[in-house]
């Protein structure tokens, strides 16, 4: 039996964690974790039965509390509560299905509880790579990648040595404005950005993807998960989906992971591995597939990826910039307060103007984060 965790439970990760579980007697849920959605969270606890859960936000924790008052089950809120949830003796591993900075703690904390970390929560190692990498390697825990390109690159190097990397080539959707430019991108609709053409997400990641943001979240997470240069990560379009990453080894080799967009096949794959399990769905049928085409991305229309690049180039509390000030960026675009392009101004006008930090300490890239939102707050507020 291997026992879970998941922070984020009620999420598109989360959701599809607990599928995996509903399709397999071996795994056994203990403890769960959610913001405030606590209708989808009672009927979780219901069905899933755990022994511990964290509603964040405090009163909404009081009233599920008094929703399933006839269970046997602890409920717990705010940072002390998921960093309890995230440490919970009984579990083998932890689902960071969190979104945004605020599973740094918790992370970190399990990290320290000798816990594996399945790891969707990508603003972790973008925000504080420099201290969970040697922290997991200290605890002798696995940061297992739930990205789908993450989790592509890790199985292409599967019995492979990760010196001989050449260059990772990290594919792309090119998400649902693919091949526009920049004037054709002045009056979309917060609709029309979260129509993404392949994968159902989250609001928050369908945003960036579309601004491709996400991408280069994705490679500033590359790097720290499997220790290369920057110069040794390129963005690649595919618009079908098919090839999730690829890598480029030294003597020219090129290894790929295929498969339809289904993010259970990465989840699944993190809780079980080495061993890989039989998982329903679509699979890929190459006798109807007409091609598989590749593109450049367009960094001079979709400029999150440009700016993450000097983010993760210029490092310290850089990528906490970058990541903060679009976190405040897209939740202002999706709660219609700015434009689709001023999520890139924001971005570019935070990291110029927000003091730089090297080697920060978790404390200080939590101070760089306030002070990002508070910067955006004085010139973007209305």
């Amino acid at each position: 039996m291997r026992n879970i965790s998941i922070l984020g439970s009620t999420g598109s990760i989360g959701t599809q964690t607990l599928d995996i579980v509903s399709k397999n007697d071996d795994l056994k849920v203990v403890a769960l974790s959610a913001y405030g959605s606590i209708k989808m969270l009672e009927e979780q606890i219901r069905q899933y039965k755990p022994k511990l859960v964290c509603v964040y936000c405090e009163d909404k924790a009081l009233e599920l509390r008094d929703n399933i008052k006839d269970l046997d089950v602890k409920v717990v809120s705010g940072m002390d509560g998921l960093i309890e949830v995230a440490t919970i003796s009984e579990a083998d591993i932890v689902v960071t299905a969190i979104v945004g900075m605020i599973g740094i703690q918790p992370t970190m904390a399990a990290i320290k509880a000798g816990k594996d970390i399945a790891l969707a929560n990508k603003e972790t190692l973008v925000t504080t790579g420099h201290i969970i990498i040697p922290a997991a390697k200290e605890y002798n825990v696995s940061i297992l990648p739930v990205d789908s390109e993450h989790s592509a690159i890790f199985q292409c190097l599967n019995g492979e040595n990760k010196r001989e990397i050449d260059k990772i080539l990290l594919t792309a959707s090119g998400g649902p404005f693919r091949g526009k430019k920049t004037e054709e991108l002045k009056d979309v609709t917060v609709e029309a950005a979260l129509k993404h053409p392949n994968w159902a997400m989250g609001k928050k990641i369908t945003i960036d993807s579309a601004t491709m943001v996400n991408k280069g979240l994705e490679v500033i997470e590359a790097k720290w998960l499997f220790d290369v240069d920057f110069s040794q990560v390129q963005v690649v379009v595919q618009p079908q989906s098919l090839i999730h990453s690829m890598v480029q080894f030294k003597d020219g080799g090129i290894m790929a992971q295929l498969g339809t967009p289904d993010m259970r096949l990465p989840i699944q794959y993190a809780i079980y591995y080495p061993e890989r399990r039989y998982l329903d769905g679509q699979r890929v049928d190459f006798s109807k597939i007409g091609s598989i085409t590749f593109e450049e991305p367009d960094m001079e229309t979709f400029r999150g990826l440009k700016l993450a690049y000097e983010a993760g180039k210029c490092g310290g509390s850089m990528p906490t910039v970058f990541n903060a000030a679009n976190e405040k960026a897209v939740a202002m675009f999706l709660d219609k307060k700015i434009k689709f392009l001023d999520i890139y101004e924001i971005i570019e006008e935070s990291m110029k103007n927000v003091k730089l930090v090297n080697e920060p300490s978790i404390d200080q890239i939590l101070a760089v984060e306030k002070e990002t939102y508070e910067f955006i707050e004085s010139r973007w507020s209305k």
